[in-house]
């Protein structure tokens, strides 16, 4: 991924009518269907993400029928000409986290921790998880997942890229950023031990860029490929309204001036409305009481938004953007985690869940089809200070410097 080479554009998937119990409930006919649809938009890179409990229902084991089913898509994606980016260690996905048994500890949950799901059902009293970068059974465990898988489909023609994790700030964080470098640095050497021929990346998102959360993105830098970053304006207190489309590439140029090289946005996007309804807020309940107001956005409002932002992420030097997510989730889905809690999951897809393609994801395929090449930055962003300077105030860091960013034209 170099200057003129072709501008990488992808989708997150999970299958319209299984969600995250794709693994669970493996059918292989509905992957080529959809896989067909994304083909279909003009994209070229899929990343689908290895379920923890699915893969390793056993610290000592890695299913045998998972891996069978992974090398199926992969056969399904080289079929179709597209490239996969397997995520190890979900993990966190979608609101809740989702862990193994036996990764389940008896300490007790901090109130400020995320839900936990475990053999797909939500856990309302449940303990939280061993710690994933310090626990001496865990880190053996995660070995063990990266030398299986990697040695299973190192040689396989669909695969592009390897993940070691979705968000892993948000599943669990190193008590220390050394300890998280460290850790960064054994995982991504596991990996190129199995398989020296394919890159290693990880998934952060804005956290890693606002706080210093044991998981630096100068850190990840040292040790993996490529950078990417994850963003959301309709999350993030620091954008300027839930439709800012100046924050995605703005937070695509900081994490290219913390890791010192290009990025891979991998992962933005906003949930909708119904048809015809008009962008606005909803209020939802969410697991232990807590109540927490969404922005919806419109269907016109999304498609506009997708417009906007994958030409300035163009600018902005990124390579290439992947975008949050293949298909909204089937309402057979709505009684289950996360879309039982977390509704506005449920309406992120490219693709509504009878198979139709809604207006953004038309402005997904517009863009794909202009078939841009990586382009030096229109922009970059000067930090001003070293990374472990700004990494001690990120967070007064990053509101000052999108301050001065100001809009893109």
């Amino acid at each position: 991924m170099q200057i003129n080479s072709p501008f990488l554009m992808g989708v997150n998937y999970w299958p319209r009518k299984k969600a995250m119990f794709m693994w669970q409930k493996f059918d292989a006919g509905e992957i080529r269907e959809e896989f067909g649809m994304i083909r279909e938009l003009g994209l070229t890179h899929v990343r689908l993400f290895l379920l923890w409990e699915s893969f390793q229902p056993d610290p000592r084991t890695v299913s045998t029928k998972a891996l069978s089913d992974l090398v199926t898509v992969a056969n399904i994606a080289e079929d179709l000409k597209l490239k996969l980016e397997p995520t190890f260690f979900t993990g966190h996905m979608s609101g809740p986290n989702w862990a193994p048994e036996w990764l389940v500890s008896n300490r007790p949950r901090h109130p400020d921790e995320r839900w936990l799901v475990s053999l797909g059902r939500f856990t309302p009293s449940a303990n939280t998880i061993y710690n994933i970068y310090t626990e001496p059974f865990v880190l053996d465990a995660e070995k063990l997942q990266l030398r299986t898988i990697c040695g299973t489909l190192k040689d396989h023609p669909a695969l592009w890229a390897w993940s070691l994790g979705n968000e892993p700030d948000l599943f669990c964080r190193p008590p220390t950023d050394a300890i998280g470098r460290d850790w960064l640095r054994t995982m991504a050497a596991t990996i190129k031990e199995a398989d020296p021929h394919h890159l290693v990346t990880i998934g952060f998102h804005t956290v890693s860029a606002d706080s210093n959360c044991g998981l630096r993105i100068d850190h990840a830098a040292e040790s993996t490929d490529y950078s990417v970053m994850h963003g959301y304006s309709i999350y993030h207190p620091v954008a300027r309204d839930p439709l800012d489309s100046d924050w995605v590439p703005f937070t695509a140029g900081l994490t290219a001036a913390l890791g010192g090289r290009p990025v891979l946005y991998e992962e933005f996007g906003l949930c909708t409305m119904e048809p015809d309804q008009p962008s606005g807020y909803r209020e939802m309940i969410f697991p232990f009481h807590k109540i927490h107001r969404q922005f919806f956005a419109s269907h016109a409002d999304a498609a506009a938004y997708y417009a906007a932002v994958l030409p300035k992420l163009h600018r902005m030097g990124a390579l290439g953007a992947f975008a949050w997510c293949f298909g909204d989730y089937d309402a057979t889905l709505w009684d289950k985690p996360p879309c039982d809690y977390v509704i506005h999951e449920r309406f992120f897809g490219l693709y509504r869940a009878d198979g139709s393609l809604k207006p953004m994801g038309q402005a997904v395929k517009d863009f794909a089809a202009t078939s841009l090449l990586i382009r030096p930055p229109e922009r970059t962003i000067d930090l001003g200070m070293s990374s472990d300077e700004y990494y001690k105030a990120a967070w007064q860091n990053i509101q000052r410097l999108y301050r001065s960013f100001g809009a893109m034209k």
